[in-house]
Order: structure tokens, then sequence, then C-alpha cells
């Protein structure tokens, strides 16, 4: 009868007990839930099927697998490129967003917006890349659930349309993807070695696999007769760590030598480094005020700002005021006072008009905020954001005059139909010389009528733009203003040769100050201004000694740790060999033994010492026909094998073809009388306990014939096959077989 199990309760000292006594249990119930997660989010199978383990052999997934593993690939990378390429050109959010603004009326944050879309598009596609490495590392055949694929096509797709709109609309995004590169390449070259010695464990481990493999092979061919067959399996393997090995090595091998062809800017003399460069303020500090609002350039001139940057716009009644957009809605409540003008250009309303918006409640509204990153404003700034007003150019130079700072702007053409439409450069050259400003802190900017302005205003310092060394040369201009992508070719060198001071805008993030800092650069034009500011020395500085150390020692110390791991697997995988190998000695010499006993009597069998195979070369199916094919196996490293109960349809001819082992007297030999044979005593008691114990070893008691079946088929089968049942198939044959030979010796006697 069966028992009733009783009940663990949880935290009882049985199943502390349970816990420390099998210890596999709990690490079988580990490993299935493992199995189940990676299998489930792969496949979207959440039951493990056994047929879905991948046969032995250089492929792990179907014909169909194999042509679609490619585009989770291709997903993959596009994804990381697009990604990268969106976080390092974080400078340019707000003239994005800006640009968005201008085609749909609305202020978000759609950088922000496409910067999450890139980051769960690349989680998504590494998730799956990780699972599908890690399903081939338990051996699972990889099976992509359609869902999965059909994402996967929309993701290349989506990618492949980003990638296109940058390379048609924002060329230069690229160029501050190459940017970033020449600060970060000795960072991400140190960090890529620290990822190839990660990599080379799995790497390490598959490659000596499948060398191992490829010896197995071999080893099965000595017995197989299909040898065309075995040299097409040895060569794709041979293909396969090629490809695998291949590419891993000429990785490292670049990475190793790749320091020779990187210029950084940052890596320099300490004592070649020159000095900080000074600060426009951007319209201001339009992250701590309003901007082109008097507040936003006091804050400016409190950070200590070199200069002053804004935009000038003309008025219908020709006066000039500071705006950067033509139209009014973003920066002013239009949209309240007069919402069907809110698109006209600001240029054809009088200053009458102007004077009366307000200029800073868009401000400190949370769906307008100009910056994503800004810090919350003081109650006091609060205050005063609220009550700014749009000011005139007038307001601007008083101020610089006051705090002797420069003035540098953008002059904007007016439309058409405006008083001021060809005569508005003299204008405003009137207007700045009526303000009795000095002539030396004008950095005149606008390029056209330049010449008059020369002759009017010989004080205002010119500044050019990305023109030639010689028209520079030719209209006296000493400093020029360009765009921070333009550090890209070369460095500016040819100006900073020819004695021109640089200005860059608009640079905002640090590591762009930094590299500016580091190549000599004289001054930027930024938003950023409290942050920048609180520089004292550039990021991502080193001397090249210094770099040439890290250089040579990441180089060694990963080379010494790569050739360790796959020291590491070559050696266990040869002690695998070498134990596998006398296993085989073992059977080998077991099978000729018994065939030179074949013609003694069966009664007279030694008992051999038992020996620890590998895997299950001794088949149930030798001593009990109907057991094996019934046989339950549970998860782990120890297997339960359960006799099924005797079927009623099940015929009798068993007992008839399949006679009890009854040794014969004249079968039975007599030991030698200088031995001393063990006569063990027989009762009828100990005899109805051993038949009742085991009822079926009467009818289906094991032949020498069988078991020398047995070990021939088992004996040139692969090590890898041997290696579920250890522990148990010898307690098994060997409880067995002491059984048997006991209970012959004893019915002798």
């Amino acid at each position: 009868m069966l028992k009733k199990a009783n009940r663990i309760e949880p935290g009882s000292q049985q199943e502390r007990s349970l816990k420390k006594h099998n210890p596999w249990i709990i690490c079988t119930c580990s490993r299935q839930c493992y199995i189940t997660l990676i299998t489930g989010c792969y496949t979207c199978e959440w039951q493990i099927k056994q047929e879905k383990k991948s046969r032995p052999g250089p492929c792990c997934c179907s014909g169909k697998e194999k042509i679609f593993f490619p585009f989770l690939i291709i997903s993959f990378l596009l994804s990381v490129v697009l990604l990268f390429v969106w976080i390092e050109t974080s400078n340019e959010y707000f003239g994005f967003d800006w640009v968005i603004f201008l085609g749909t009326g609305y202020w978000f944050f759609w950088s922000i917006v496409l910067l999450s879309l890139f980051g769960i598009l690349t989680a998504y596609s590494s998730l799956l890349v990780v699972l599908a490495f890690l399903l081939v590392w338990e051996g699972y055949e990889l099976y992509l659930h359609w869902c999965h694929k059909i994402l996967i096509l929309l993701m290349i797709l989506l990618c492949s349309f980003v990638l296109w709109i940058l390379c048609q609309l924002w060329q230069e995004r690229w160029l501050t993807a190459g940017l970033s590169l020449q600060i970060f390449a000795p960072y991400m070259h140190l960090s890529g070695i620290t990822v190839m010695v990660i990599l080379s464990w799995p790497v390490a481990f598959y490659l000596i696999h499948l060398e191992e493999e490829v010896r197995m092979r071999r080893y099965k061919m000595m017995y197989d007769r299909e040898t065309a067959k075995g040299c097409n399996i040895l060569t794709k393997l041979r293909a396969l760590q090629v490809a695998i090995g291949l590419p891993f090595f000429l990785i490292l091998l670049c990475l190793y030598i790749v320091p020779l062809g990187i210029h950084s800017p940052c890596i320099q003399e300490e004592d070649k480094l020159g000095p900080k460069p000074d600060f426009f303020g951007h319209r201001g500090a339009p992250m701590l005020g309003p901007e082109n609002t008097m507040m936003s350039f006091e804050k400016a001139v409190e950070q200590g700002a070199y200069g002053l940057e804004s935009d000038v716009q003309l008025s219908y009644d020709q006066v000039p005021f500071l705006m950067h957009d033509n139209d009014l809605r973003r920066t002013t409540n239009i949209r309240n006072v007069q919402p069907n003008a809110s698109i006209i250009h600001s240029s054809f309303f009088l200053w009458s008009f102007l004077s009366t918006l307000n200029a800073g409640k868009w401000f400190v509204q949370s769906q307008f905020k100009p910056f994503y990153h800004m810090k919350p404003l003081s109650r006091a700034d609060r205050e005063k954001a609220e009550n700014q007003r749009i000011p005139k150019l007038t307001d601007l130079l008083e101020l610089a005059q006051k705090e002797k700072k420069i003035v540098i702007f953008d002059l904007n053409t007016p439309p058409r139909k405006h008083p001021l439409r060809h005569t508005y450069i003299r204008h405003v050259v009137s207007v700045i010389l009526a303000s009795k400003i000095e002539q030396h802190l004008i950095f005149w900017l606008p390029s056209f009528d330049r010449q008059y302005v020369q002759s009017r205003a010989p004080g205002f310092q010119q500044v050019g733009q990305l023109f030639s060394i010689e028209r520079l040369t030719k209209e006296n201009i000493s400093r020029i203003n360009v765009d921070y992508k333009r550090l890209f070719y070369k460095g500016l060198k040819d100006y900073k040769a020819a004695n021109i001071n640089i200005n860059l805008y608009v640079v905002n993030e640090p590591w762009l100050y930094s590299l500016a800092w580091c190549s000599r650069i004289h001054s930027v034009t930024t938003d950023n201004i409290q942050t920048l500011s609180q520089l004292n020395h550039p990021y991502f500085f080193m001397t090249p000694g210094y770099y040439m150390f890290m250089w040579l020692l990441m180089d060694s110390v990963s080379a010494v740790l790569i050739f360790a791991i796959f020291y590491f697997h070559w050696w266990r995988e040869s002690k695998k060999e070498m134990f596998n190998n006398s296993i085989h000695t073992d059977l080998r010499s077991l099978s000729l033994q018994q065939r030179e006993h074949g013609s003694q009597d069966s009664t007279n069998l030694p008992i051999k010492p038992s020996f620890r195979v590998l895997g299950n070369p001794w088949a149930l199916s030798a001593f009990y026909p109907a057991l094996t094919k019934s046989t339950k196996k549970q998860p782990g490293s120890c297997h339960f094998l359960v006799v099924p109960k005797k079927k009623s349809s099940e015929p009798e001819q068993v007992k008839e073809t399949i006679k009890p082992l009854r040794p014969s007297k004249d079968d039975v030999r007599q030991p030698p009388p200088t031995e001393k044979t063990f006569e063990p005593t027989w009762d009828a008691p100990r005899e109805a306990t051993l038949e009742t114990a085991l009822p079926s070893l009467k009818v289906n008691k094991p032949t020498i014939s069988s078991l020398e079946i047995a070990q021939s088929k088992t004996e040139p089968e692969k090590t890898s096959t041997f290696e579920s049942s250890q522990q148990y198939s010898f307690s098994v044959f060997s409880t067995i077989s002491s059984m048997f030979s006991y209970e012959l010796t004893s019915k002798k006697n």
C-alpha cells in the first residue's frame, strides 16, 4: 500500500532538513523557473517541451529561424546606432523641438520622446539577442514567436526611416557624433577591451565545445559507415569555429592597435592646454530667465558672461526690439490678446502694441518650459519672470555699457512691404551710435552692407562667418562666428594658424565645451552658462603618457585574462576527455573478459568490482524490457524509476518465452579446493522475503547473452549520452547483480 505523504510546513525543521540534505531539489526548481522564463520570453511558450531541445551539431535552429535570425541582429545594430546618435546629439534637442513647434504650433519635448522610444527599441532588441544566446547556451532550439518577428520587422522599417530622415535633413548631426568619438574614443577603447574580456568566456566555451564535438564525431566515424556524411558535419563544425573565433580575434586585435590611430584633442600635455573659453550668453541665460528679456541678460551677467548675444527685429514704426521667432506665439501672450494675429510677423506690429505684451508668463508654465533639465525657479525669480516685457535694443545696450559687456546679435531682415526693407542696416547702426555705447563693445555680425558699417562705425569689431582666410584678410576681419560642428574638420587649425579668433555656437553640453577648451577655442555661445561656468578643468582630459600606460596595462591584463579563460575551458574539456577515454577502456576490457568467460558456467561468474560510468551503458531493457518504455524521469540530477503496474491485457506468453534461470546440476562447477567458498545459510523465511521483494526477478532474469548484447550495443555511443544518470545506473546494476549472484549461490548450496 502507498503511504499518505505528510505535509511539510514552511519554516519547519523538516523543511530545513530537506534543504540541507537535498539541495538539488532547490537547484532543480530554480533552474526550471529560469529555463521557463527565458523560453517563455523568447518563444511565448511557457511550457517546456523536450522535443524543442536542439540536436547536437553545428546548428541550433531550423531553416526558417536561420533565415530570420539575421533580421534580429540587424534590428539590434540599427537601434544601437540610432540611440547612440540621438544621445550624442543632445546638444541639439532645443533646436529639434523648435522646428517641430514651427510645424505644429504646439511646444513639447519631442526629442525626449524619441530618446525614450529609441531606448525602448534598443532594450527590446538587446533582450531578444541575450535570450537567444542563453537558449543556445542551454541547448534549446531557437523558435522566435511570430509577434516578435512582426515587431522586429517594424523596428527595422522605423529605424531605417529615421536614419534616412537624419541623412537628408540633419546631415550635420553625424558631425556631432564624430565629435563625440574624438573625445570619447580613448574611453570607448578601454571599455571595448573590457567587453571583449567578458565575451571571451562564452566564446571560449563554445569554441572548445565545438572542438570536443569534432573529436567525438571523429570517434563515431570509426564505427559508422557513413563517412561522407560525417565529413560534411566536421566541415560545418570547423566553419562554425572559424565564423565565431575569427571575428572575435580580429576585433580584439583591432582594439589592441587602435590607439595608434586615435587623435583626441583632449590627449595632450598639461602645459599645452589653452585658456578657458569665454562665454556669450545665448539670448541671455535662457535656463534662468525668459529668453531675450532683461531678466535673462542680467542673469547672464551674474554668471560671468563675457558677452551677450541676442536677435533683433524691427517694428513697423522702426523700433529695434529683441525677438528670435518671426511670430509672437511662443514667447508672448499674443494668443490671449489677439488670437487671430498670433501668426503674423512681429515686424508688422507697432511698438506701442508690442510693449504691452507679456514676455515671461510662458516661461513659468511647465508645458512651455524650453529645456527639459531646467532647475525650478525660486519664488522671487518666478514673480520677476511673470512681469517681463519685450525689451528694445537700446535697453540691452544700456546694460552692456553699464557692465562693460560685449554685444553680438543677429539682425533679421524685415519682411516684404516693411518700410525698412532695404535700409534696416543703416537704421540700426544709427540707433547704436545714438545710444553712446563704446564702439569696441559691439561685435558686428551681419555681412550685408559691411563696407558702410566699417566707414560709419570704424570702432565696431567685425565678425565674419566661415569664409575663406583670403576674404577675411581682405575685409579686415579677425574673428569668426561658426557652428560648433565645423570643429570636426581638422579643428579649424587653418584659422587658428592665421590668428583668427573663433567663437562657436551653440555649445550647451560639458563634453562639447571641454572639446572646445582642448581645441584652444577662444569663446563659445551657450544656453547653459550656469553649468559651464563652474568647470575649472576640461572633462576627459589626459596626458599622452597616462593614456599609453592605461593602453599597455589594459592590453596586457586583457591578454592574460583571455588566455587564462581559454586555457581553463581547454583544461576542463581535456579532463572530461581523459575520463571518457578511461570509461571506454573499462567497457572494452569488461567486454573482452565476458567473452573469455563465456564458456564457463553462469554460476561461476565473478562479481567484478564496481566501476563508475558516465551514462547508462547498462540499459534496463536488458533486465526489464517493459520497464524502460514507461520509466518516469524526474527533473534534476537524480532520476526516479517507477515500475508500472502490469496491465490486464498483457499477454501471458512472457512466462513461456522467457524461462526462469535455473542452474542444473551438470552446469554447476565446484570451486577449487584451495579457495574458500562462502556458504550462506538459506532458510525459508529469507527465501519468501526475497521472492516477495523481487517478484519480477524470477520472470525476467537476465542471461549472459543479454548482458553481452546490451553492452556491445552501447560501446560506440558518445560519451555525451552517458552523462544523464551516472550514479543511479551504477547503483541499479550493482544492486541487481549482487542480488542475482547471491540467489544463485544460495540455491546452489
